[in-house]
């Protein structure tokens, strides 16, 4: 029996299935992640700014105008479509075998492949909001708005997409929803994540269910720790188990 075989024997077995991911769940997307050799942290190093700078709420609040350059060219993928790995969790949802989607990507894939028990870590650019009045706006709000900082149409107040920036707090209620999930799985599937993003990555520890499963093309400090490792694309081994699955 070979890693997706074994896979697609766990998922059978398994009533509670808990997905935790991260960037590389959506690559295969079209969408870059931040570490690897292609991802946003390299291609932006010889920024005047590096990301961390950029996506820092000091940063937005005393530069909106740069923020929002760089957010629209390179955070913001309207036309991208979910791949193996996101229609293969809304099936599994579907059929009453996944309890939760983990995620810490903020680009609402998992729900546009039709996932409903979504838990964003990291919240979403197709949520944002004005800072002084709170009105709501959508993704496309955004991308039509003609100023270099969105404001707001009733108050003039800037909008700020909901996404979790650097110095930012995760929302509270997320985590205690993610902690509960994960402790109460029979099942752990982690993909596409380096696990070195705090304190998101600290919440596979709570897993005590049978088998943990590290879906990831890179090592990490976890890899050791898995029942089964598996570093092929994530999509296509996807794809793969929902064939096999039938």
């Amino acid at each position: 029996m070979n890693a997706t075989e074994q896979l697609v024997s766990w998922i059978q077995e398994s009533k509670k299935i808990v997905f935790f991911g991260g960037a590389g769940t959506s690559t295969e997307s079209g969408i870059p992640d931040f570490r690897s050799a292609a991802g946003l942290y390299q291609t932006e190093q010889h920024s005047p700014y590096p990301p961390e700078e950029l996506l820092s709420r000091h940063f937005f609040d005393q530069h909106a105008d740069i923020f929002y350059d760089f957010y629209r060219g390179k955070m913001l993928h309207p036309q991208a479509e979910p791949n193996g790995c996101h229609r293969l969790l809304a099936r599994l949802e579907n059929e009453g075998r996944l309890q939760a989607v983990i995620t810490q990507n903020i680009d609402g894939l998992h729900q546009k492949s039709g996932s409903k028990n979504v838990l964003e870590l990291h919240g979403s650019v197709h949520r944002n909001a004005c800072m002084d009045c709170k009105r709501f706006y959508s993704l496309d709000d955004i991308i039509r708005s003609q100023d270099i900082v969105p404001h707001c149409i009733s108050c003039g107040g800037v909008v700020k997409p909901d996404v979790v920036l650097y110095e930012e707090e995760l929302d509270q209620n997320t985590l205690y929803l993610s902690v509960d999930a994960i402790s109460t799985a029979d099942l752990l599937l982690v993909g596409g994540t380096s696990l070195t993003v705090q304190p998101a990555a600290q919440l596979i520890t709570y897993f005590q269910g049978k088998h943990t499963v590290l879906l990831n093309a890179t090592p990490t400090a976890y890899d050791r720790q898995a029942d089964l490792l598996i570093t092929e694309p994530i999509g296509e081994v996807m794809n793969t188990v929902d064939q096999l699955l039938g």
